[in-house]
């Protein structure tokens, strides 16, 4: 797993290097993609994450194809920073988070069903990093939020890159967040469908995030100023919640 959060973190930073021509990271973000292709065929490659990564790959039959798409996810950075419809950031969400699952949980083992799960899952935590980061986004000229939305709830691109915070803002909010919370309830089965000694870091990682939804809220939607983060005091209450949520459902599936 820290060798598979190596390869994430290296492509995601290739991507978001404003300071580099998107040449230059398209460009690089190609080697990357190459030299996993070789990992995956048995190859050597040349780089060291992935020199790490290759007899990880062989042992749980890691497929090229989850690495390609995780990579063609961080270079729609470099072509997109709009989003007209939801189904459109929906792939974003897919491919840059979903994906991850997907290679994890090859890795953690799992049980016939799980895929859907953690294909929502994926979707559901890239889409509160989002939420959590607009006028992070914002700064650097990007609008994840799609359009569709933005115009449901009378709001535009431009308003939020000028840190538009009114009544119509916090109803957009409030729908985003109601549909992430959506994907974390309809994920949650798929937790105990994983192998038992990878279910708790998995339940955890889920309650954590979603908790930045409610500080979100909390921060009565105030993206813009202060980056939402959950306390560690907060993080132990949502791991003991964790293991309760998992202890209930594996009754429910016994």
């Amino acid at each position: 797993m820290s060798g598979l959060y190596a390869f994430c973190r290296e492509v995601d930073d290739l991507a978001d290097n404003d300071a580099a021509p998107v040449e230059n990271r398209r460009r690089d973000l190609s080697a990357w993609r190459a030299d996993i292709r070789r990992a995956c065929e048995g190859a050597n490659p040349e780089f060291p994450v992935n020199q790490e990564l290759r007899p990880i790959i062989q042992q749980y039959s890691l497929p090229f194809q989850l690495f390609d798409e995780l990579v063609q996810g961080v270079e729609m950075d470099l072509d997109t920073n709009r989003y007209q419809t939801y189904e459109q950031l929906e792939l974003y969400c897919y491919r840059v988070a979903s994906v991850v699952g997907l290679i994890s949980m090859r890795i953690i083992g799992y049980r016939e069903g799980a895929v859907n799960y953690a294909i929502q899952l994926g979707v559901a935590l890239q889409l509160t990093n989002i939420l959590r980061d607009v006028g992070e986004d914002a700064q650097r000229g990007r609008v994840y939020l799609p359009r569709e939305d933005l115009e449901r709830f009378g709001l535009s691109a431009d308003d939020i890159l000028h840190r538009r915070r009114d009544e119509s803002f916090r109803s957009l909010m409030r729908f985003e967040i109601e549909r992430a919370h959506s994907l974390y309830e309809a994920a949650r089965p798929g937790i105990v469908l994983l192998n038992s000694d990878g279910q708790l870091a998995i339940a955890a990682a889920a309650e954590i995030y979603r908790g930045i939804l409610g500080k979100i809220h909390q921060s009565d939607y105030n993206v813009y100023q202060h980056r939402a983060y959950v306390p560690l005091a907060h993080k132990l209450l949502l791991l003991w919640r964790a293991r309760q949520l998992l202890g209930r459902a594996d009754r429910l599936v016994g």
